[in-house]
């Protein structure tokens, strides 16, 4: 049976434990800079949640309240290991491919690490200019919210959505590279998962270096991210953001002090 660790105070657990998705955390709970903290319970990062049972879509639907899914996955992907149990459930699915301006397999699960890993996350956010603007207008919409946005690993372009969506509202580049590295937790159930499906099979037979969750990776690419775009708001401003949409996502994630 699943369980839902997330309190409402800063300091609750904010991983969703589920029996068959593995690496599901809540984006509330950090804090955000010039006081206040993330709103909890308005959006999830997750792994792929092609394999939940019905109790786990019990918990995302009725306890979690989802009502939208985000695939981050490529169409193809999304299409060869479709969305299980969730695919008839009461949410709406939207698929938003974040991939490369030249998209390759090698998109799904990155055999990267270190500087290259930074640079691919740079190549990342060139090619989804679109979609990630999408995502972040989703999540800035009150009534599709609870939100779960997810990829294969939910570390690499789920964590470049994510990074963008909470530096863009103020939370500070160590706090988001803190969450990122969660991720190398879960690592081996997540490894052991993605080897049984038929996308991603052969990719975990190479080796372990894709699955490097390192706060360092994270830093260097928020300071990309400042340094050559102003930030994540600058970035979705630039992308097709509108200034009322961006005040809109802010007032979605982000709890006030005394709030």
């Amino acid at each position: 049976m699943a369980a839902v660790e997330n309190g409402s105070g800063a300091d609750a657990p904010r991983w969703v434990e589920f029996a068959e998705i593995d690496n599901v955390r809540d984006l509330g709970g950090l804090p955000v800079r010039g006081g206040g903290t993330t709103r909890r319970g308005v959006v999830y990062r997750a792994s792929t949640p092609q394999q939940a049972t019905a109790a786990d879509v019990e918990v995302l639907v009725d306890g979690l309240r989802l009502r939208t899914v985000i695939d981050l996955r490529s169409r193809q992907e999304s299409a060869v290991e479709g969305h299980g149990l969730l695919a008839s459930a009461a949410v709406h699915r939207v698929n938003l491919p974040v991939r490369t301006p030249r998209p390759q397999s090698a998109d799904a699960v990155p055999q990267r690490s270190g500087g290259d890993l930074v640079d691919f996350y740079r190549a990342l956010l060139a090619g989804s200019g679109e979609t990630l603007t999408g995502a972040a207008r989703i999540v800035a919409d009150g009534e599709r919210h609870a939100v779960v946005f997810h990829c294969a690993v939910g570390k690499d372009r789920t964590g470049v959505l994510a990074a963008l969506l909470l530096d863009a509202v103020g939370v500070p580049a160590d706090a988001v590279a803190a969450d990122y590295a969660l991720t190398a937790q879960r690592v081996a159930r997540i490894r052991a998962r993605l080897a049984t499906l038929p996308s991603y099979r052969q990719l975990t037979a190479s080796g372990r270096r894709y699955l490097v969750a390192d706060a360092e990776v994270m830093l260097r690419f928020l300071e990309i991210l400042h340094s050559d775009f102003g930030g994540g708001a600058e970035w979705l401003l630039r992308h097709g953001l509108t200034p009322a949409e961006l005040d809109g996502l802010t007032a979605a994630l982000v709890l006030p002090a005394g709030g």
